[in-house]
């Protein structure tokens, strides 16, 4: 029987009940992993003591990098942090971003979703605003609220397309998706202010907001998108397309290695 790609999906540090310090994933990263790329998803570490990026690159054929609460730190990019931005995942950190680099350096297939997005650009030498809707001609990128400034109780709503995003036509989005143009869903306050040096832009909202990378020269899938993916893609063609891409990344890496 033929064996099933194995793919990394980084942990989250959260705490329960304000006492016990763990791990997280979000459920439908796995789904996703599992239902469309057609892989299995093993969860690790994002701790850079209890994780070691080489020994897990020789164990897994693909990593996704996905979305999270809390932002990169603005050290990683020579900013100063600042207590509204918080929190930081500084641990975190420091795992996805050698992790970024040792994925490329080796062609082992990266997605990057949402923080996984800003993750893979800082890795590459790129920088981060911690507020893309306080720059000029923005529009807030955040999950809708209600008027009492509680988050939306209801999933379809806060997952709904919200924006447009233009594609580099001929790219490899373009290319994957079929199209030139998308709607997307948009649940983030952190974003690229300047991309990395292999970064190439591949997406751009209708307000100018980066929400699809590539990084060049990269021998194998190293894509990244700052919308959440990994929602519905058992449902949303593009989401789908995506997933089902990476899959085909990681059984063609299979096939000749």
């Amino acid at each position: 029987m033929r064996r099933k790609p194995v793919v990394g999906v980084i942990g989250n540090a959260y705490r329960i009940e304000n006492r016990f310090t763990t791990q997280m994933v979000g459920e439908r990263n796995l789904r996703a992993v599992a239902e469309v790329s057609g892989a299995l998803p093993l969860m690790f570490a994002g701790a850079p003591e209890i994780t070691d990026v080489g020994a897990l690159l020789d164990v897994v054929d693909g990593v996704v990098l996905t979305g999270a609460r809390a932002n990169v730190h603005p050290t990683r990019f020579n900013a100063k942090p600042d207590v509204k931005h918080e929190p930081y995942d500084i641990h975190r950190d420091e795992v996805a971003l050698r992790l970024s680099e040792a994925c490329v350096a080796r062609g082992i297939p990266i997605f990057g979703i949402c923080r996984g997005l800003q993750e893979m650009n800082v890795a590459f030498g790129g920088s981060l605003h911690p507020e893309i809707r306080e720059i000029p001609g923005r529009m807030n990128h955040r999950m809708p609220r209600l008027e009492n400034g509680e988050i939306h109780p209801d999933p379809r709503v806060i997952f709904a397309d919200r924006h447009e995003v233009s594609l580099t036509p001929g790219g490899a989005f373009a290319t994957i998706l079929g199209c030139d143009k998308i709607r997307v869903n948009s649940l983030h306050g952190q974003g690229i202010l300047e991309p990395g040096k292999r970064v190439v832009i591949e997406g751009i909202a209708e307000d100018g907001t980066i929400e699809a990378i590539r990084i060049a020269d990269a021998p194998g899938f190293a894509l990244a998108v700052q919308w959440h993916a990994e929602y519905d893609p058992q449902r949303n063609p593009i989401n789908r397309a995506l997933f089902e891409a990476f899959g085909e990344a990681l059984a063609e890496r299979e096939r000749v290695s």
